[in-house]
């Protein structure tokens, strides 16, 4: 019955502290979908119009890896002033995560930011690009894929910059930063 008794204490124990009490970037996108201080969208990776150019195996594989992008915005007024230091600072303990590994820091004439990527250095799984400004809002870009290689991410970039996107597509999203 001892035996029993220490057994079910373990198996609480375990329990208890295999709980997470932190929210994911993916719960947290969930739960401000519908929130009216968010602007939140799906973008599929063929809006990148990149399969009609002449892509190299690596740009391929790049490509072929990337399935979407999640993108979350918040757009800062003064009326919601108050919430978006609060949703700032939720965002930002969220991406302290140990499980988020930082590829850049980003500190520009917009605002400042950072890219941070989860899986392994070869096989990355989930791309964040994180951006914020005190007077417009912040913006939150979940690139999803199946083993994404940096490298080859690079050469996307590349690609990118042969193929016939023009931005236009979100241009919907740059409108609410005006």
């Amino acid at each position: 019955m001892k035996n029993v008794k220490f057994s079910l204490v373990i198996a609480w124990v375990l329990l208890f502290f295999s709980c997470s009490s932190t929210q994911s970037l993916q719960e947290y996108y969930v739960d401000n979908a519908e929130n009216p201080n968010f602007l939140s969208f799906d973008l599929p990776a063929s809006l990148l119009n990149i399969d009609q150019v002449e892509l190299t195996p690596e740009q391929k594989k790049a490509y072929t890896s990337l399935k979407k992008l999640n993108v979350l915005a918040f757009k800062k007024t003064l009326e919601n002033a108050a919430d978006y230091v609060a949703e700032k600072a939720k965002v930002k303990a969220i991406l302290k995560n140990d499980k988020y590994q930082e590829l850049m820091k980003l500190n520009t004439s917009y605002g400042k930011g950072s890219i941070k990527f989860l899986g392994d250095d070869d096989a990355i799984d989930e791309v964040i690009i994180y951006g914020d400004t005190d007077d417009k809002g912040f913006v939150l870009v979940r690139v999803l894929g199946d083993n994404m290689n940096p490298a080859n991410l690079m050469q996307l970039i590349k690609a990118m910059e042969k193929s016939n996107f023009d931005g236009k597509q979100l241009e919907g999203l740059l409108g609410v930063f005006k």
